[in-house]
């Protein structure tokens, strides 16, 4: 598995397609490959980003910015979708603003407000 850091987001999107926060992986479009892709289902959930699904058991497989820039081609893949995910360490966590008050992560790392992560993506709407 490359890297050994992940994100989480916070957003409204995120919540409701993972249920709680996305923890995710970013993967370069260049590192990854998929099988059975004639079950991969599609949606594009803004002006600048796709979800993607599978058809057959219905977990989330990916989000990914289809918007040409800083962030274009990367896979955010949810960690649960690896055999084993111990390891990693969380990097940052975004539009923590949206994150319920019921939870908090603990560490040191990066946390981004609504306008930090919006802003960092070049991004002037959400």
């Amino acid at each position: 598995m490359p890297g050994t850091s992940y994100g989480i987001c916070h957003c409204t999107m995120c919540q409701r397609w993972a249920g709680s926060a996305l923890f995710a992986i970013t993967i370069p479009e260049v590192d990854i490959t998929f099988s059975g892709i004639h079950a991969i289902q599609r949606f594009q959930s803004s002006g600048w980003a796709e979800r993607a699904w599978c058809g057959t058991c219905g977990s989330s497989l990916w989000y990914k910015v289809t918007e040409k820039g800083q962030h274009f081609g990367g896979y955010e893949i949810p960690i649960g979708l690896f055999d084993d995910a111990n390891g990693l360490v969380i990097a940052h966590e975004i539009f923590i603003d949206r994150k319920p008050d019921a939870f908090a992560l603990a560490g040191d790392h990066e946390r981004l407000s609504d306008a930090e992560t919006l802003s960092r993506l070049g991004i002037t709407e959400e």
